[in-house]
């Protein structure tokens, strides 16, 4: 019986798994400089293994894209938490059995539970989306809340654990993230998965392929501009307070990092409660998102730019999450390929506005202008340098508002067509 009450064990490991997810994205940067100490591994390997990690699930969601009709969807969903501990357990016991392999294990390691997240992003919305419920824009909201609220769990945790500890302990902090998929997967187990249809449009009229694929693409841009506003901030926002504000790393990681993702998650779950009208939500986001970009590149104020940067998680809280339910919204009959097109532009937004940022920085920094600048208003360049790359940024969520008004226009005008052409609805 295809009742929600019936997947309500599918939806609750749905959610179990994204929450433990978020472990794979927040706890590699915090152990970036005790590996560094402990296995002379320089900033570039390090860097390496971020890139390594977009690099990895973006190659899912294409290979998703191009061949979802030849995978058991429902099977690898059940696997999937799987993946996560064993790609966990690599990046942990591979440097501390054999030290001298210590960065192939990594790197492999961190290849297993990337491709792990891949496939959440592929097939847990999709999955979401499949389960019977009388408010489906609220499952979705809820799911993506959850992983906020799980890097601000495994950033509480692991610093406490760090901090009580010491560093050199960080493979235990390891092995026990690595045990909480597990329960996921034996969720996933214990529940009946919904049917998915792997091609995005199997029952639509062929008249409407073509609108259709518009329709989709402007979705990708959306996410992928909403993608580049969240991951930009989210992975600048802890070296951001230390270098361009003076405040001390720990603070601005719990301040930071910790406050970012509350705002991420309550906001998500207040769409989940209250929320409706996707449109205005994310086109208030995309602008609010661009405003707090031009206050923290702009603004000689530390309170106005810690405030600025913390409020960006409240504005692009709804824009990857957001533009999903528009899709499902606007477009009928999406399936696992129409979603895993839309993790493949939201992943291209996570990896090249940070890339972008950083190398922002780097340029502006060793310039002579940045150094003109640092004598005038007193600052360093390396602060100039973020400051710029805060303000090149928020042309992300500027295009991503322009971006959004010709989609939603676009559907209204189809609506408006569909309407009249079709004798049932006249």
């Amino acid at each position: 019986m295809n009742t929600a009450s019936h997947y309500k064990r599918t939806k609750l490991a749905c959610y179990a798994s994204y929450f433990t997810m978020s472990s794979i994205f927040c706890l590699p940067p915090l152990l970036f400089v005790t590996l560094r100490e402990t296995y002379g591994i320089s900033y570039t390997l390090l860097g390496t293994l971020v890139l390594t990690n977009f690099c990895t699930q973006l190659a899912v969601d294409i290979l998703f894209t191009l061949f979802a009709k030849h995978f058991n969807v429902q099977r690898i969903v059940r696997v999937m938490p799987l993946i996560t501990s064993a790609g966990l357990m690599i990046y942990a016991l591979v440097p501390t059995f054999f030290p001298a392999m210590a960065y192939p294990g990594l790197l492999i390691g961190t290849v297993v539970f990337s491709v792990s997240a891949g496939l959440s992003e592929v097939l847990l919305s999709p999955t979401i989306a499949a389960i019977p419920s009388e408010n489906p824009q609220r499952d979705m909201s809820m799911l993506h809340s959850l992983y906020a609220f799980g890097v601000f769990t495994i950033v509480l945790i692991s610093t406490v654990f760090l901090k009580l500890f010491s560093a050199e302990n960080w493979v235990y902090l390891t092995i026990f993230l690595a045990l909480l998929p597990i329960a996921a997967a034996v969720l996933f187990m214990l529940s009946p998965m919904p049917d998915m249809s792997a091609s995005a449009h199997g029952n639509t009229k062929k008249r409407g392929q073509k609108g259709h694929l518009m329709g989709q693409l402007l979705c990708v841009g959306c996410i992928f501009f909403g993608s580049c506003a969240e991951n930009a901030m989210s992975n600048w926002i802890s070296g951001y307070m230390e270098t361009a504000l003076g405040i001390d790393k720990a603070v601005g990681d719990i301040l930071g990092v910790a406050a970012f993702a509350i705002l991420l998650g309550m906001a998500r779950i207040s769409y989940a409660k209250f929320g409706k009208h996707i449109g205005r939500v994310l086109l208030v986001g995309m602008i609010g998102a661009a405003a707090c970009y031009l206050i923290v590149g702009l603004s000689s104020n530390v309170v106005f730019a810690f405030v600025a940067c913390i409020l960006t998680g409240f504005f692009v809280s709804m824009l990857w999450p957001g533009s999903l339910i528009m899709m499902e919204e606007k477009i009928p009959g999406v399936g696992v390929t129409a979603f895993a097109l839309m993790a493949a532009g939201g992943d291209l937004g996570a990896s090249l506005a940070p890339q972008l940022l950083g190398v922002v920085v780097d340029r502006v920094s060793a310039s002579d202008y940045a150094a003109r600048l640092s004598a005038e208003l007193g600052l360093g360049v390396e602060q100039i340098g973020l400051k710029a790359g805060m303000l090149v940024c928020a042309i992300f969520p500027i295009l991503g508002a322009v971006l959004l008004v010709i989609a939603l226009r676009y559907f209204q005008n189809k609506q408006v067509a569909e309407s009249t052409d079709d004798p049932a609805r006249v």
